[in-house]
């Protein structure tokens, strides 16, 4: 990287790395426990979250489980959206796990003869945002209530495998931590319901069970898959020596490997993920298995006249100037070269002796060369007929885009239960065989999902399956020719979450695997939609959708892109779009992007737009043209398959143009205060080597800076949140209170300086004393992580994106007023929302003899220091009108009124409105409730001998 000439940095020496503690259970069971406690306590969880969807598209599925007997009775379960029940064949769902330690789940196994649910939780596909399970849990009452029926240590549970003669006896695979080594793996067995647990199979501390099938003619007969694979922030060794198929004929007591090298199936380093499925024939079953094999593929026989970089990297400068100029132009072209590269830019750079053909794999060599260019074997599908002793592949080559590099992220295999030699893979796309795994042709559909991680197969109708993806549920009936698709809940794994400046205003977000969308934050669910063919919200840019920016003066210029740094700039009105991401020069490595780059438009100026790699980017244009302003502010990375040394976080100051900070994947802070002439480092003295998941510049103080740690990737459970009154010189904890859950995002409130809201991976905190405490922000959300939040400063509105739950908003117009004052009074009336209050004639009508009779509906909001009885009291000019005794709770409170006139005041209501306006005549509607008319009111609350009232008016 060449920086400009003028610029002066502060150099700092290297820091070492020092790997966190991971978290035990215990931690974060305790974590819960205090969660429920701030649940419990918070004067503010009344407040109301509205769910704003998006539904059209959904999120990963991992797991589901239907009725034989009645299949439009099902099951979903979602990586991060917890549990959902439909008895309409998906044409609406319940949720039933929201409220639980946890609501990522790796698999479900139901009793359906007793009602009787247990789910494993932690997703078993390890991805980047496959959270952490606590154990395993059951339902005895069909999702009512559950518990937690133990291992704890499990984090990410691979199968659950019931007995089929009785409910207390089932063995499970346990995968393990994901981001460190714990012995807490394997498989493990219960007879008594989970009370007590054996572990009967372990093979070392990185290798979990990832699998666990029965045979079909002998309950006692088990086949166990086991994984080992190594993820950290900087690299995912996805396959291990400790991968293997095992064998127990006493119900799971004792097993026996049966991959050693000697049967035909792979064995060793580059044994990845295994599913299995067995089939019974009338000769015996067949056990099949799908492998992800990451040894590498025997080297290509390469083509003459396709250059490639296998053949550059020993490549003689004057062999290069020997090869014909349509090859290098195709070798540009497919690579991405800038325009600026030309053939003969090249050829000249090369007689000059500036670059060489190493030159130029360098400069396309980065971690995401090393997890996308290696060439593995990828899946492949292996069938035993001797119960696993000997093995053969069923096909001969490859089974070529199915698995790529990522077959961590798929691993399973099932059989038609009316055909042992129908096969089913999952993958990108769904594959099916007819020919027991011979042939394979794919039975994707418009209407679905790419990447597939469930199948439900039904035994009583052939070529029934209920599918699932990182698109939500689709339902076939022929075997995948057609589908329909299920996606009523509103389980969207955001990434981010921006709003305009538009009236009304709109919602954006990117999002895992589904893009970036956005939409009005009017929105309602409903299928009305599929009427009028216009959905609330659009589609914006496709990938996995990341960060989003939004140009206030026209609310119409949209930043936007997808994973590993690759943004655009799109004009919404005529839907063009113009990919803006800065490239590094040739003879310089690659900048190292994230997966989630950090991207900020200036608030000072938005034709500035900055751009985060592993240096600080500035466009001065609108992304037209960027200049590096920064040296490199992480430590320099590390060797993997993921880039790692990233920039996660960009913030500038909203009152001081120019004043930039920058967080980073390993750990580091950065402050520069003169427009990124020179920087300093600020975080030595906080924790060391955690994700920086969020820096935050005071709206109130220019030397004020919030910023919050994430030690996920280390397993580390730990609510680090910080604040700093110089600039970050000296820092102090805050949110000490904070349960221990990892902390996503903080941000200050633009009006209330003393407010502060924080996003973990499991809820929604509020502090109203600047963090020196902190509580629920309210019972209406789930327990679902939260990955951004943003404020919609002309309607007050907190915006919160959530990975497993979509977009929930909330009016904080009294959060932002709850001061010292308010907090001290005994009750407080706050004013009245504009919302609903016009008269309307049509109050306590119907439109039609079959519709519901319209009611209005105004909450009243109001605070009370101390739980109790409230008055609430209705004048029109000195008459009372309505009165109403109101239990409220200790902090807010919204009162449901519907503007009507209590039975016993008609008549003062009647001779109070005869002053307003003697020519109206009064009368009850067709409900037979008398209604408020237009006119000016008073509402007055008592409590104790504490009044206060607030004044309305219905125009």
């Amino acid at each position: 990287m060449k920086l400009p000439g003028l610029l002066i940095y502060c150099v700092f020496p290297a820091l070492a790395f020092a790997q966190p503690n991971p978290s035990s259970s215990t931690q974060r069971i305790s974590g819960f426990e205090k969660r429920k406690s701030l649940q419990e306590q918070s004067i503010i969880k009344n407040l109301k979250f509205e769910n704003i969807g998006p539904t059209v598209f959904s999120g990963r599925v991992t797991d589901i489980d239907a009725d034989p007997s009645d299949p439009s009775h099902f099951y979903v379960a979602y990586a991060s959206g917890g549990l959902w029940y439909t008895d309409n064949n998906g044409t609406s769902f319940n949720p039933l796990f929201d409220s639980e330690m946890v609501m990522t789940i790796g698999d479900i196994a139901v009793d359906w003869n007793h009602d009787i649910i247990w789910i494993g939780t932690g997703e078993n596909n390890s991805s980047r945002s496959s959270y952490s399970g606590l154990g395993i849990f059951r339902s005895a009452d069909g999702g009512k209530t559950w518990e937690n029926r133990g291992l704890p240590e499990s984090h990410h549970i691979g199968r659950i495998l019931l007995h089929p003669d009785d409910s207390n006896t089932l063995c499970v695979a346990v995968l393990g931590s994901l981001y460190s080594p714990n012995a807490e793996r394997g498989i493990y067995k219960t007879t008594d319901g989970g009370i007590t647990w054996r572990k009967t199979l372990f093979v070392n501390d990185n290798a979990g069970a990832i699998e666990i099938v029965r045979s079909p003619d002998n309950p006692n007969t088990l086949f166990a898959a086991t994984w080992e694979r190594t993820r950290r922030a900087w690299n995912f060794t996805e396959s291990g020596a400790g991968s293997g198929i095992y064998r127990s004929d006493d119900g799971g007591e004792i097993w026996q490997l049966l991959t050693d090298g000697s049967t035909g199936f792979p064995q060793g380093e580059g044994v990845g993920r295994i599913g299995l499925d067995v089939a019974n024939t009338p000769e015996g079953f067949v056990l099949y298995a799908i492998l992800d094999n990451y040894f590498r593929r025997p080297p290509k026989q390469e083509e003459e006249d396709v250059l490639t970089k296998v053949l550059l990297r020993t490549m003689s400068v004057t062999s290069f100037l020997d090869l014909e100029e349509d090859k290098v132009q195709a070798f540009l072209e497919d690579n991405g070269f800038p325009d600026k590269y030309t053939v003969d830019t090249i050829f000249q750079l090369m007689k000059n002796e500036k670059i060489t053909p190493m030159t130029l794999v360098e400069y396309l060599d980065d971690a995401n060369a090393l997890l996308f260019d290696t060439d593995v074997v990828g899946a492949e599908v292996y069938a035993s007929e001797d119960g696993g002793r000997t093995w053969k592949k069923t096909h001969t080559g490859f089974i070529d885009q199915l698995y790529n590099t990522y077959g961590y992220y798929f691993g399973q295999i099932r059989v038609s239960p009316f055909d042992s030699r129908k096969l089913y893979i999952l993958g990108v796309p769904i594959l099916l065989s007819a020919d027991g795994g011979a042939t394979w042709k794919s039975i994707d559909a418009d209407n679905v999902h790419g990447d597939h991680h469930a199948l439900w197969l039904s035994s009583t109708r052939d070529e029934h399956l209920i599918l699932g993806n990182d698109g939500g549920i689709n339902v076939s009936y022929d075997d995948g020719a057609h589908y329909f698709k299920c996606n009523s809940p509103a389980v969207g794994q955001f990434y981010s979450v921006h709003t305009d400046r538009a009236k009304p205003y709109h919602v954006y977000g990117g999002l895992q695997d589904n893009g970036v969308w956005g939409g009005s934050h009017v929105y309602e669910a409903g299928p009305g939609w599929q009427s009028s063919g216009d959905y609330p919200y659009d589609f914006l840019y496709g990938g996995d959708g990341m960060q989003v920016q939004v140009d206030f003066r026209d609310n119409n210029t949209v930043y936007t892109g997808l994973q590993f740094g690759n943004y655009a700039r799109i004009d919404k009105k005529t839907r063009r779009n113009n990919f803006i991401t800065p490239r590094h020069e040739l003879s310089d490595r690659p900048y190292r992007w994230n997966w989630q780059a950090p991207i900020l438009l200036s608030r000072h100026h938005q034709d500035i737009l900055y751009m985060g790699s592993n240096v600080l980017h500035r466009s001065l244009n609108q992304g037209d043209d960027f200049e590096v302003i920064s040296p490199d502010l992480t430590k320099g990375g590390k060797p993997g398959d993921v880039p790692y040394g990233t920039l996660t976080t960009i913030h500038e100051s909203p009152l001081e143009f120019g004043l930039l900070y920058t967080g980073s994947d390993d750990g580091l802070i950065y402050v520069s205060k003169t427009f990124g002439r020179d920087w300093q480092r600020i975080s030595d003295a906080l924790p060391q080597d955690l994700w920086v998941s969020r820096v935050r510049a005071s709206a109130h103080e220019k030397s004020r800076i919030y910023i919050s740690l994430n030690g996920y990737r280390w397993d580390d459970f730990t609510a680090y949140v910080y604040i700093s009154e110089d600039y970050g010189v000296t820092w102090s904890r805050i949110g000490t209170d904070l349960p221990f859950e990892p902390v996503n995002v903080i941000i200050e409130d633009p009006v209330n300086e003393d407010v502060l809201y924080v996003g973990t991976d499991h809820g929604l905190y509020i502090s109203l004393d600047r963090g020196q405490s902190f509580m629920s922000a309210g019972s209406s959300l789930p327990a679902v992580a939260v990955h951004d939040l943003d404020i919609q400063p002309q309607e007050k509105h907190l915006l919160v994106g959530t990975h497993g739950r979509s977009f929930y908003k909330a009016d904080i117009s009294q959060i932002q007023l709850l001061n010292a004052e308010i907090l001290g009074s005994t009750i407080y009336a706050f004013s009245i929302p504009d919302s609903g209050m016009r008269y309307s004639e049509r109050w306590g009508k119907r439109s039609t003899d079959w519709s519901e009779y319209r009611i209005p509906d105004v909450s009243i909001p109001f605070y009370a220091k101390m739980a109790g009885s409230v008055r609430m009291e209705v004048f029109l000019g000195d008459h009372r009108i309505y009165q109403e005794d109101i239990n409220a709770e200790r902090g807010l409170n919204f009162v449901s009124y519907d503007l009507s006139v209590s039975k016993t005041h008609v008549q003062p209501y009647t001779r109070a409105y005869a002053d307003v306006d003697e020519k109206v005549k009064i009368k009850a509607a067709d409900n037979g409730t008398y209604y408020l008319g237009k006119g000016e009111y008073k509402i007055v609350l008592t409590s104790g001998s504490t009044t206060t009232s607030q004044k309305f008016e219905l125009k």
